[in-house]
């Protein structure tokens, strides 16, 4: 198991101290995404006029959404990643079909070929027999 982590941040100007099993940049990518949170809402003018408990609220509420959309996309990624997957299966199969049809139509082109040299011996024997039956004549 990890050893636990104790690290001091800021949030919002005050100063936690953060524990858990994660590293201490983890720890500190929470509080940076924490205080980046905060000060998208100290820019707009309705949030200065919130109370406490409201500011809080609607916090919880834009990190619970930057959650779900996340999960969502994720959700939607691992989706593709699936259907990704069954394309290449299903190519991977066509392709062994295919090199199948191709070494029986090479199997078939080599044997054709074989066929037709022993057509083209006869062909010779046999006109070289009518040569000399004409000669014989």
């Amino acid at each position: 198991m990890n050893k636990r982590t104790d690290i001091e941040v800021i949030i919002n100007n005050k100063r936690y101290t953060l524990r858990g099993y994660e590293s201490e940049e983890y720890l500190q990518k929470v509080a940076t995404y924490i205080n980046n949170k905060y000060a998208e809402f100290k820019k707009q003018d309705f949030y200065r006029s919130l109370d406490t408990e409201m500011k809080n609220v609607l916090m919880n509420i834009n990190v619970a959404d930057d959650y779900f959309k996340l999960k969502k996309q994720q959700e939607q990624v691992e989706s593709e990643s699936d259907k990704k997957s069954e394309e290449i299966f299903d190519l991977k199969h066509e392709i062994i079909l295919l090199q199948t049809k191709l070494e029986s139509a090479q199997n078939e082109l080599a044997a054709t070929k074989s066929e037709y040299l022993e057509e083209q011996k006869k062909v010779i024997r046999l006109e070289t027999e009518l040569n000399e039956s004409r000669k014989n004549r």
